[in-house]
């Protein structure tokens, strides 16, 4: 099948951003560690392009249905659609969203750069009432560590209605459960260090954007900034990408299953579980006991990052910088892909 559209998500992921199919050829694009390029052609110089990024871009495009470009982190990924915001401008941003977003915001507004209005995302009208003015709407859905969904469609249409730029944070999702350009949003970030890449041995983050115009405002950006990936992350993505269909499967398998079982489980006052993705939360009665929970697991690992084979946990409000309304007692669960019977022994034993 030639026509790509005709393809369903996880083929995609698999299928595309290969080399041509000429004899001897090698079926995945290789590694090109290069800081120049002959002259001549469309890349020159290794700061506007490598071959090893454009087959990642290609696979992650396709699967969003817009022009990806990578970068060399999630946060350089942030950083490059906020460039887009002119001086003096206003972001609209959820409350609860990931710590380095939100401290980068606050960095800028309280150098006069940006305007920042904070909204409930879950709350669409408060939403739809920030957005008039704005140069910005940036919207996470799961949000980090809350766990909220956004209504995207709904609030990328008012948006657009208003003349105001969409972003959508998809980092918990992924392209293979949401896909935000679909919805009506302009642009999509991910880290792709999380879910995409998926082993926890790659920093590197992409934007997707619907439209020509954004993309090459984007692209300027990271040349001008240099921001870039490294080749060999490049690639570690993209073969990470080419399973995630797999992994996300059992991980939200074992999402769902862990959930239901934590409902009824000894100290857990609340449990968080946006119904998809592999990131669940539990509320316990407080940061002791919280952390008692974190220090007696065996398997589970404590750690900060998300999305990668390995289960991990954290209590969120560990952090100094952590929005002051995510309880106290909150374990933020990245659920992974072993076996759910020895999941669920090591996290309730530690709860018991």
């Amino acid at each position: 099948m030639s026509d790509r559209t005709a393809l369903r998500p996880e083929t995609i992921a698999v299928s595309a951003g290969r080399p041509p199919r000429t004899p001897d050829a090698p079926t995945s694009t290789p590694v090109t560690f290069a800081s120049a390029f002959v002259a001549g052609g469309e890349i020159e110089y290794a700061r506007y392009g490598n071959p090893s990024w454009t087959a990642l871009e290609d696979a992650l495009g396709a699967l969003e249905g817009g022009t990806c470009l990578s970068f060399a982190s999630g946060m350089a990924a942030v950083s490059a659609v906020l460039s887009l915001v002119p001086h003096g401008g206003a972001v609209v941003v959820p409350r609860h969203a990931y710590q380095g977003t939100l401290a980068l915001l606050d960095t800028e507004a309280g150098s006069g750069r940006f305007e920042v209005r904070r909204v409930d995302i879950v709350d669409p009208d408060a939403v739809e009432a920030a957005i008039p003015g704005a140069a910005l709407v940036w919207l996470e859905s799961p949000t980090n560590p809350a766990l909220e969904i956004a209504d995207i469609a709904r609030l990328a249409a008012a948006a657009r209605a208003a003349g105001v730029l969409s972003v959508v944070d998809s980092t918990f999702a992924s392209p293979l459960l949401q896909r935000p350009l679909e919805l009506g949003a302009d642009l999509v970030v991910h880290s792709a260090t999380k879910l995409i890449a998926g082993h926890s041995d790659v920093v590197l983050g992409a934007v997707v954007a619907g439209d020509d115009a954004l993309a090459d405002r984007i692209r300027q950006h990271r040349s001008l900034h240099g921001a870039i990936p490294g080749p060999m992350e490049a690639f570690l993505t993209l073969r990470g990408l080419r399973t995630l269909s797999v992994r996300l499967e059992r991980a939200q398998s074992n999402a769902r299953e862990l959930a239901r079982r934590l409902a009824d489980a000894p100290g857990v006052v609340e449990v968080r579980d946006p119904g998809f993705g592999t990131v669940l939360g539990i509320v316990l009665a407080d940061a002791a006991a919280a952390d008692r929970v974190v220090d007696r697991v065996q398997l589970w690992i404590p750690a900060t990052s998300l999305g990668g084979v390995e289960s991990t946990l954290e209590r969120r409000r560990r952090w100094a910088t952590e929005a002051p309304t995510i309880p106290e007692g909150l374990i933020r669960l990245s659920v992974g892909i072993e076996h759910i019977e020895d999941l669920a022994d090591d996290l309730l034993g530690a709860l018991r």
